[in-house]
């Protein structure tokens, strides 16, 4: 069985809870070993940022443990996982709204789970996908229709291809207004160098998404800016330094 972990902010006893946050690690195209059971370190700083961002508003944040390490194939185990999970969440909170946030192959699982009727929102970070060419089945869009959708891919990754997630977003965006990528220039597919900006990107639009809260001028500028420019939004260098939250 895939597992939540420990929640951060809301969820804890007597602590009400208004919105969650499932957080999708990343993962290797193929691997049935089970992960280890430790808080990847990107996953550790998301929760953490999301904490601080939404916790006044009743957010409580998971970390997903899937079943298995790796994606393998059409069985596409964290997909499943990822369904699970919103499925516990509505067993344990009732009729909250969801967003998945995923990194690496955890981006893609997010997209794919993203019709799961408690999603409303959808965050994939540098996703790992496949070339739509060299498949039968391209991944599809259509369960993205209803739910507000940010990609955000680094220029310089060299190990998930950020035209990849372009031409996914381009495909999403023709189907669903409420989506919007951001590319971080010269960053690589760790996000490393704009971490800060990330994180703060990524908080600003769950609080947002989650909550009703008015997003920052960028992100809403995305959202509204028709392709390819709400497609190739730059993630500018000290985003987030004048955010409340």
């Amino acid at each position: 069985m895939p597992e939540l972990g420990k929640p951060f902010g809301a969820g804890r006893p007597g602590e009400p809870v208004n919105g969650v946050a499932l957080l999708l690690p990343g993962g290797p195209a193929a691997g049935h070993r089970r992960p280890p059971p430790r808080t990847p370190a990107v996953q550790g700083r998301l929760a953490r940022r999301l904490t601080r961002a939404g916790g006044a508003d009743g957010l409580a944040t998971h970390v997903v443990r899937y079943r298995h390490r790796g994606w393998n194939g059409t069985a596409a185990h964290p997909v499943d996982d990822a369904l699970w999970a919103a499925d516990e969440v509505v067993r344990r909170y009732g009729d909250v709204p969801v967003c998945l946030v995923g990194t690496d192959m955890g981006g893609r699982a997010a997209l794919r789970a993203a019709g799961h009727p408690a999603v409303t929102c959808v965050v994939a970070i540098a996703p790992w996908l496949p070339d739509p060419e060299s498949v039968l089945d391209p991944d599809p869009v259509r369960q993205l229709a209803g739910r507000r959708v940010l990609l955000v891919h680094g220029t310089n990754d060299e190990h998930t291809d950020p035209d990849l997630s372009y031409r996914l977003a381009e495909r999403a965006k023709k189907i669903n207004r409420d989506v919007c990528r951001f590319e971080v220039h010269s960053d690589g597919h760790g996000l490393r160098q704009h971490r800060t900006e990330v994180l703060a990107l990524t908080a600003d639009f769950v609080r947002g998404s989650l909550f009703g809260h008015p997003c920052a001028r960028p992100l809403a500028d995305a959202l509204a800016a028709p392709p390819p420019l709400g497609l190739r939004m730059p993630l500018a260098c000290g985003f987030g330094e004048t955010l409340g939250h």
